[in-house]
């Protein structure tokens, strides 16, 4: 398969399919032209990444995950470590999100939205 499907079956870029490439999480085959040449096994893994970066997933992260998966001798608990540490800072994310989320109603609520040019929501952000 060329560049082109790979990244349609994938769905990621042609540019992301590159630097996956270029930082050697696939290696894909070259043909005599130098084409990319790319087998069910790197689309496998280019779906793959894709799915874990869009749950968080650091680019070191992938690395590891990639070579657990690989490795028919891992320990289930070494995939577990990376995926809850992942978790912790999804919720983390979340907690920030929450409190960002109630400062900025709180301060909607006190904002009369008339034609006054007092402004609770200003007045807010300014303060330290």
């Amino acid at each position: 398969m060329n560049i082109g499907t790979v990244a349609e079956r994938s769905g990621l870029t042609a540019k992301t399919i590159r630097y996956y490439e270029d930082i050697g999480l696939v290696k894909p085959l070259r043909d005599a032209n130098g084409y990319r040449a790319f087998q069910d096994k790197e689309l496998h893994k280019l779906i793959f990444l894709s799915r874990a970066r869009a749950l968080g997933f650091t680019i070191e992260d992938c690395r590891s995950l990639l070579a657990l998966y690989e490795d028919e001798t891992r320990a289930s608990a070494d995939v577990k470590r990376i995926a809850k540490e992942q978790l912790m800072q999804i919720e983390q994310k979340v907690a920030a999100l929450g409190a960002m989320h109630d400062t900025l109603s709180h301060l909607v609520k006190e904002c009369a939205g008339d034609d006054r040019p007092d402004c609770p929501i200003l007045e807010g952000l300014g303060r330290g």
